[in-house]
């Protein structure tokens, strides 16, 4: 229906005449020409409807709208001078029509395109109206162009693709499963997979050495802006490798879809690594974010003896006091209590302020403290006059991990993150297991798969200092993904599993054809699985991860344009012989 696009025309198509395909996205009528922006996927060129070029073209374009499809033919000029539009590609040039066709009309839209403020419930429920918009396809152009990259770069590398089942069995891997009856096998579910996990170990131990797949995945968990029921994941496996193997690999496909998206190469190359255990200690996160410098203190040996009771108590039970020092601003009393009821709802028990003048520090508490230990917090934070430490006292982990999401608030608050830098970072060195409160027990943080960095050979009962063979990827702040060497022997996963106490038979039910398998030469192996949505969102500087999602869901995980998740018909029920019970 053409021969050309319209985002493609420039200065050297002057005098050919063409025939274009689009939407109109504005119309201007000036009295003797007609403007109009015919729009399609490439981009945008003005078209003019003179009178001296068609008289009949010109009396018709006083029909159309915005959003009517129309099919132009014309020819191309350049543009009067002083009057060409330098932000376009194509802003030298214009069309002058000498035949249109109406494709279709449109009747009067919910929104207009070009509004800069969209109600999101409402382009979510017309999301096709908002991927029209230009600077949404964009999104999904350059989403299409890390599909590519992202399979060439591995393809090349010696990767094979696969596809694995989206109707498997519920295994436990953190958070819920979506469940889906079996009309076949009544009484009996599927599960949609939370990741590939257990299949691509599986197709290691089938030889083929290196697989990846762009995969879906599924996890009915408490949405956030970066979260979604539904998402991708680049999914990767490698055998005969060790971590290095998979880190440097992996790392380059980073960059290269780095490179791809931003145009340009990252600031810092090989990325940084940082142990889990640093990254506690001094950022209070394991994904933290070094676009600042803003670290966390531990003020707990120079405390060890004072008499305040809050710390006291804290730290004869074992806790620590961490501190942050925010120098060179000048904050307000009302800055100060802004700060206390910001960690108040962070989860603190309490934050202590302690602000430095020509005479010392100043601070409710500061009257528990003796002359030795104010000396010391000053030296050991280094405060200046005008300077403002903030300290909170509670357990280990949980004072850093209360730090580390104040020390984001203030970074935010106070202008300290760079916002055009970017910074990778690799934390390794994860512990293995973790204490969960609600199953009151140890449980594994990455999955029950991952192998420990060294044997558990006379492991002798101290759950916390065991060391995962895993490693995640941080970018500004926000893991893009993580993988693991896994366990490749049947003695090591039984022990793993014993560690998570996880019966035979049980383990057995659920894992038998993984532990067979491990029994018939499974290799060394370990991979990754990065993010794919949260890696465009990412790279492309967008807050949310709908924005890179073509149908999403709400943060309720209902689709407002199809109106899913929706009843089903008795008839359907019953043939899956399930009863709905109504509260």
């Amino acid at each position: 229906m053409r021969d050309t696009y319209c985002g493609t025309l420039r200065k050297a198509d002057v005098d050919r005449t063409v025939t274009l395909a689009g939407w109109v996205f504005r119309r201007r009528d000036h009295g003797g020409l007609i403007f109009a922006d015919l729009r399609d996927v490439t981009g945008i060129v003005q078209i003019v409807f003179s009178p001296e070029i068609s008289k009949e073209a010109h009396e018709r374009a006083g029909d159309i709208r915005s959003e009517y499809v129309l099919k132009v033919t014309g020819a191309v000029r350049p543009r009067p001078a002083e009057t060409e539009n330098l932000h376009l590609p194509t802003g030298e040039i214009e069309v002058y029509v000498s035949d249109f066709e109406v494709l279709n009309t449109c009747r009067v839209l919910p929104f207009q395109l070009d509004d800069e403020d969209i109600n999101e419930a409402m382009r979510l429920k017309y999301r096709y109206l908002d991927m029209r918009r230009p600077e949404m396809q964009k999104v999904f152009i350059e989403r299409s162009k890390a599909y590519k990259v992202t399979r060439d770069y591995l393809t090349s590398r010696g990767f094979y693709e696969f596809e694995t089942p989206l109707l498997t069995r519920s295994t436990p891997e953190g958070a819920r499963d979506f469940i889906v009856p079996s009309r076949l096998n009544t009484t009996m579910f599927y599960a949609l997979p939370q990741s590939p996990q257990l299949f691509k170990q599986l197709l290691m131990m089938s030889g083929f050495e290196r697989y990846f797949q762009i995969a879906r995945c599924f996890r009915d968990e408490d949405l956030r802006a970066d979260r979604q029921p539904e998402f991708t994941q680049i999914d990767i496996e490698m055998s005969f490798v060790t971590r290095e193997d998979v880190l440097q690999v992996n790392e380059g496909l980073v960059i290269t879809l780095y490179e791809a998206l931003k145009g340009k190469k990252p600031p810092e190359v090989p990325f940084p690594r940082m142990t889990f255990t640093e990254a506690m200690e001094k950022y209070g996160s394991d994904k933290p974010d070094l676009r600042f410098d803003l670290t966390l203190t531990d003020l707990t040996p120079i405390l060890v003896n004072t008499e305040f009771g809050v710390f006291k108590k804290t730290i004869g039970s074992g806790g620590k006091v961490k501190a942050l020092a925010i120098k060179g601003k000048t904050l307000s009393r009302k800055d100060l209590d802004v700060a206390v009821e910001t960690a108040r709802e962070l989860g603190s028990g309490g934050l202590i302020w302690m602000r430095r003048d020509a005479q010392g520090l100043q601070s409710p508490v500061v009257k528990f403290l003796n002359e030795e230990e104010k000396s010391q917090v000053i030296s050991e934070l280094g405060l200046e006059p005008g300077d403002v430490a903030f300290m909170m006292a509670d357990k280990p982990l949980k004072v850093s991990d209360l730090m580390g999401r104040f020390r984001l608030y203030l970074g935010e608050k106070y202008g300290l993150i760079d916002k055009g830098l970017d910074k990778f970072l690799w934390v390794i060195d994860f512990p293995l297991l973790e204490y969960s409160d609600e199953e009151k027990r140890y449980v594994a943080r990455h999955h029950p798969f991952t192998s420990p960095k060294e044997p558990l050979v006379g492991f002798d009962g101290d759950y916390e200092s065991v060391l995962a063979n895993a490693y995640d990827l941080v970018f500004n702040g926000v893991e893009l993904g993580g993988g693991s060497i896994r366990n490749h022997r049947t003695e090591d996963q039984a022990e793993m599993f014993r560690l998570l106490n996880i019966k035979e038979d049980e383990a057995a039910d659920k894992f038998g054809f993984l532990l067979e398998a491990l029994e018939m030469g499974a290799p060394p192996h370990g991979g990754i699985a990065f993010g794919f949505d949260r890696i465009i969102m990412m790279f492309l500087g967008l807050s949310s991860i709908r924005d890179v999602i073509a149908f999403p869901k709400t943060q309720k995980g209902s689709c407002l344009l199809t109106g899913a998740p929706s009843r089903v018909a008795q008839r359907q029920l019953a043939e899956l012989k399930i009863r709905t019970i109504v509260d």
